[in-house]
């Protein structure tokens, strides 16, 4: 299949990874259906055991929805990653992949098409905060995961305080690295408040810019 020259990003290591909106709020509405569905889950637990739990019930969610997409979608386990072509090993390891026939089938990409980067938040805590963004939004800013997609996703496990504060804490944060114009908003997708999204330029900025999808899981 000959890829449109305006889908091809300025690397040249294969074509932009951009899904439609309908699969986006799929996403993310199996998330938030998953963890609905997350029995035994303790804010105690370390992210893996979380994580583990949380991409079982996602497939549950998946499986049990009447969407068409649902039946295109494969949640994936945790996989090695390589953050750009030509690496001679994995430098990383994604959470929760996606792979979604249809992108397959249009763009015959053999790597995943959504990652899902999970992590333990409490808006008070201001190490967890940052541990948010350095090992989590930042890894879909430097191109560690997503390198080529225009949407990421993010978890985050809400062990103290409310979503809300979860976000708030983050945006404290980085407002005082100077990072407003990446500051967490109401979420582009659905109005509910555990949903909110965030836009970021990326290094280097040949790279397609990136939009991430959080959602904030309460215990």
């Amino acid at each position: 299949m000959k890829v449109p020259k305006a889908r091809l990003d300025a690397d040249r290591d294969g074509p932009v990874v951009d899904i439609g909106p309908d699969v986006l709020l799929g996403i993310v509405t199996t998330i938030h259906a998953g963890w609905q569905d997350t029995f035994d889950a303790s804010a105690d637990d370390d992210e893996v055991k979380l994580t583990e739990r949380l991409r079982a019930a996602m497939r549950r969610a998946a499986n049990q929805s009447t969407h068409p997409w649902s039946r295109r979608m494969a949640i994936l386990p945790g996989t090695e990653s390589l953050s750009r072509p030509g690496l001679a090993r994995p430098d990383g390891r994604t959470d929760i992949p996606i792979f979604l026939l249809k992108t397959f089938g249009e763009l015959r990409d053999h790597e995943p098409h959504a990652i899902i980067e999970c992590k333990r938040i409490a808006g008070s805590d201001t190490r967890l905060c940052r541990n948010y963004v350095r090992e989590g939004i930042d890894r879909f800013r430097a191109g560690k995961y997503g390198r080529r997609h225009a949407a990421g996703f993010m978890v985050g496990y809400v062990i103290r305080d409310s979503a809300a504060d979860a976000a708030h804490g983050i945006n404290r944060w980085l407002s005082g690295k100077g990072r407003d114009s990446e500051l967490l908003q109401a979420s582009s997708l659905l109005i509910e408040g555990w949903a909110w999204s965030s836009s970021h330029s990326r290094q280097p900025a040949s790279m397609t810019s990136i939009i991430l999808h959080h959602a904030f899981l309460e215990f």
